[in-house]
């Protein structure tokens, strides 16, 4: 297939726009680049799908989320706000999980997943908890994706919180469901192994995550220092900060995912380094839970490894982009702070080597050899766009609604709008059921 008649921005290593241009897709992998013209002439017979002089980028990647908590929105908690974050954690968070059943699971991800595919977002690493209905739920949330069609690496995210039985039956779903990923081979589905924060985990949980990891290849995928709590937790606990307690576990490492890191100190960002532990930032999230702002400026200056991520809020990376460009210049009151190319470095390139960490790639770029991982955005730029501005083009002028098509590893999953492997409607009416049986039982 020829993609063709659109505005090619490569991004990746040598990021370029080519005005005129055009893909070439076969099987699950872009095999050429260039002008709509020369890909033609190279390949006549190819089937072609105009793309009507849009954007043609790569796909979006989310480094955290949480389809679970789809159920959240509009939901009323009794009694007073919440005033902080653990209040949050456990009037909001831990009672909406433990009553999810496996169909709320399910619906609770396909809404996400239509969301996903409409703003373009065609991997997702997510992160997910139902105390209630632990065993087989990352099956579940796995027949989801497979349907809409998305690359997701999924997690269980096992917690002390609910007595030690619930522990263990949340290291036996990473296990299982990791070694069905490792079995299976599925170029859109992988699996890790989640851990909920440090504050609601003991030596003794984090040592059994351990060994229990220890034979399948993985690292973790945890919340680290989200919160002050969670550092007076540890100091605590322990007598060390969190990401201290994490390396002395052996948590960290390049295969390990840490959510967050707002409430880390100059050492703890040395361990991260070190150990080259990716860490994904959650701008949104932070913001609406009031935990600070991490100092993401700092991490990329020590040469940590930053992605973004949507901590399971609505699924449009663009947005997410566009509140990390603004939060870090209102945090250091400084407007030379994190500029748009060092946003679109963490979205594109950084997102791509955490994602590559469970998917063959390259992904995050447009080049030959790549993932056909492809959308086409509606932008019609009034001022001059080039590769030098471009990012600044896309903080300003671009946002997910723009999303016309959306393809992964070559199969389309939208076009014009229309989704083709998930039926919103039926999904928008059965969530709404779920979700109100859902509430009933917090």
């Amino acid at each position: 297939m020829l993609i063709s008649n659109g505005t090619l921005v490569t991004l990746g290593r040598q990021n370029e726009v080519i005005f005129d241009g055009a893909l070439r897709i076969e099987g699950e992998r872009i095999t050429a680049i260039g002008k709509s013209a020369d890909l033609r002439r190279a390949y006549p017979n190819e089937e072609e799908l105009d793309a009507e002089g849009r954007l043609i980028m790569p796909g979006l990647i989310c480094a955290h989320t949480h389809f679970y908590g789809a159920f959240a929105r509009g939901m009323a908690i009794p009694g007073e706000a919440p005033s902080n974050f653990p209040q949050i954690l456990e009037r909001l968070w831990w009672q909406l999980d433990k009553a999810l059943d496996q169909e709320g699971s399910r619906y609770s991800a396909l809404v996400c997943l239509v969301d996903a595919v409409k703003h373009g977002m065609t991997t997702l690493i997510d992160h997910h908890a139902s105390p209630n209905a632990i065993d087989g739920s990352l099956d579940v949330i796995a027949e989801a994706t497979l349907q809409a069609g998305v690359r997701a690496c999924l997690c269980y995210e096992v917690t002390d919180r609910d007595g030690l039985d619930k522990m263990q039956a949340g290291i036996d779903e990473n296990v299982r469901f990791i070694r069905r990923a490792h079995r299976e081979a599925n170029p859109l589905l992988a699996g890790t192994f989640g851990l909920h924060a440090s504050l609601t985990l003991s030596d003794a949980s984090l040592e059994k995550c351990v060994a229990a990891a220890q034979d399948l290849d993985v690292g973790f995928h945890i919340h680290v220092a989200e919160d002050k709590a969670d550092q007076e937790d540890s100091l605590r606990r322990s007598g060390m900060r969190v990401v201290e307690r994490l390396h002395k576990l052996g948590i960290l490492g390049p295969q390990t995912v840490a959510a967050h890191c707002v409430h880390v100190n100059e050492h703890e960002l040395e361990l991260l380094r070190e150990t080259n532990t990716r860490v994904v930032h959650n701008p949104r999230s932070n913001q609406n839970n009031a935990v600070g702002t991490a100092d993401v400026p700092l991490m990329l200056d020590k040469g940590i490894h930053v992605g973004l991520g949507n901590d399971g809020f609505s699924n449009n990376m663009f947005t997410e982009m566009h509140a990390c460009y603004l939060i870090h210049k209102l945090s250091k009151r400084d407007p030379r702070v994190m500029g748009a190319d060092t946003v679109l470095q963490m979205a594109f390139a950084h997102n791509a080597e955490i994602a590559g960490l469970f998917f063959p790639g390259p992904l995050g770029t447009l080049e030959p050899g790549a993932l056909a991982d492809v959308i086409l955005v509606d932008y019609h730029p009034t001022t001059p766009l080039n590769a030098g501005n471009l990012p600044w083009h896309i903080i300003f002028g671009v946002d997910g609604t723009g999303v016309d098509t959306t393809i992964v590893g070559g199969k389309v999953l939208m076009r014009h709008r229309e989704l083709l492997t998930l039926d919103e409607e039926a999904i928008t009416a059965r969530s709404r059921e779920l979700a109100a049986e859902t509430w009933q039982r917090i």
